[in-house]
């Protein structure tokens, strides 16, 4: 239990108040907080994690339910925890799935641990420049889980469901009074002036104070950031929320969430989404251009009897040939332009989501599709993670850095301005 103490109090968290409320009565008087109330006595060792929703095929259901941590010790049985590794692992294997076309993360928590957090949610973002990755809200995604929600292409809130909370919070408990009732005094032998902060033992001082205050509000700044980058909000509007909580309806009219539906509804939305796209995919415009092209150079064919039989009395006749002729190639020619620039525009932003920007001209001066494009990339990718560890720490410059707002390329920027000429 020390371990699950320090993992409390002393540390900055990202949790909805109310919640670690609860955590406390529930762990409180175990880790000697004896004035907080107990909750209920209840059966905590046969807890059960609610199953993955059943899903439409190639939408894999990523479960976010429950507090998050960044390593959960083997206590999720018992506790309802859910590690951020855990969740890293299952987009993993969805991304790396052939069979599956997109991600869905059905979210339920409310927040947790910082550390580890942002990491996170930086990857959902690289992931979905791979992948497409909505999320909903069912019933809440606050603080952590916040977090995470919001770097989704789509996130989605149900009637009754609420998003927000973005701040940060960090208690000390200051168990001196209890420790001299029972008889304790404890002295701390140190070397280093603040080797000694945070002790339960002893009263926090100024000092400590005012340097965990500062590791709160450097969260707070890389939360807010990363809100604004993944949501296209103004910065000073997300802070104005104040770290209050929006339910239904309110959370898109602050920009939190993109619409109200059910996990069910956004499942169904979702698939015919993926339909249309992997339709295109399968049958792109060019195909059907080639078809057209081929149609036009061979207009004439041998008519036979049976022929004649499905043809009208008085079949229409074009009066001006030419003239439909060339309107129709400088459509064509008009259509073939946008979808190139488009494409273009796309693999920029998947280069800069996956963070290898540079090599965006590369792969159009190779004609690349944006399918091939996610292709190498993801293989790329596998064989780096192959090669080295993956880094779990929080930098300073966390959440501030140009891969989450491909608005800020250059290479995406000159691409849209290109678009924007033609």
């Amino acid at each position: 239990m020390t371990y699950l103490a320090s993992r409390l109090f002393g540390t900055p968290l990202l949790i909805h108040r109310p919640k670690l409320d609860v955590i406390l009565s529930v762990v409180g008087q175990r880790i000697g907080m004896t004035d907080v109330p107990a909750m209920p006595s209840m059966d905590m060792a046969v807890y059960q994690r609610p199953p993955a929703a059943s899903a439409p095929e190639g939408i894999a259901v990523v479960p976010i339910h429950g507090s998050l941590v960044k390593r959960s010790l083997g206590m999720e049985a018992a506790s309802g925890l859910t590690s951020y590794g855990e969740i890293a692992t299952l987009l993993d294997e969805a991304l790396a799935d052939p069979q599956v076309s997109g991600i869905l993360l059905d979210i339920d928590s409310p927040g947790g641990e910082a550390s580890g957090s942002f990491e996170l949610a930086r990857r959902v973002r690289e992931v979905a420049g791979l992948k497409p990755v909505w999320a909903v809200a069912n019933d809440a995604a606050y603080s952590a889980a916040y977090a995470i929600a919001a770097s989704a292409q789509r996130l989605f809130v149900t009637e009754t469901g609420g998003v927000g909370s973005i701040g940060v919070i960090a208690l000390h408990v200051d168990q001196s009074v209890k420790d001299a009732k029972d008889g304790y005094r404890f002295t701390a032998v140190t070397a280093g002036a603040h080797k000694n902060d945070y002790s339960p033992h002893e009263p926090l001082s100024d000092a400590a104070k005012t340097e965990l205050q500062g590791e709160v509000d450097r969260l707070y700044a890389i939360f807010t950031d990363h809100v604004a980058a993944m949501r296209g909000l103004d910065l000073q509007a997300v802070r104005a929320t104040e770290a209050g909580l929006y339910f239904g309806a309110n959370a898109v009219s602050q920009g939190l969430a993109d619409g109200i539906q059910t996990l069910e509804a956004t499942l169904a939305e979702f698939h015919s989404f993926l339909n249309a796209k992997n339709s295109a995919l399968i049958h792109p415009p060019s195909q059907v251009r080639g078809v057209i092209r081929a149609e036009a150079a061979h207009p004439k064919k041998e008519i036979t009897m049976s022929d004649t039989e499905h043809l009208p009395e008085n079949p229409p006749i074009d009066e001006n040939p030419d003239e439909v002729a060339a309107e129709q190639v400088a459509q064509l020619v008009a259509e073939a332009k946008r979808e190139v620039m488009q494409s273009a525009q796309a693999i920029a932003e998947v280069c800069l989501l996956a963070g290898c920007p540079d090599r965006a001209a590369e792969f159009i001066a190779a004609g690349k599709s944006q399918t091939e494009v996610r292709r190498v990339l993801i293989d790329a990718r596998a064989a780096k993670s192959d090669a080295a560890d993956i880094r779990s720490t929080i930098t300073v410059d966390a959440g501030t850095q140009s891969l989450d707002r491909p608005e800020a390329s250059p290479i995406v920027a000159a691409v849209k301005k290109l678009t924007a000429k033609e």
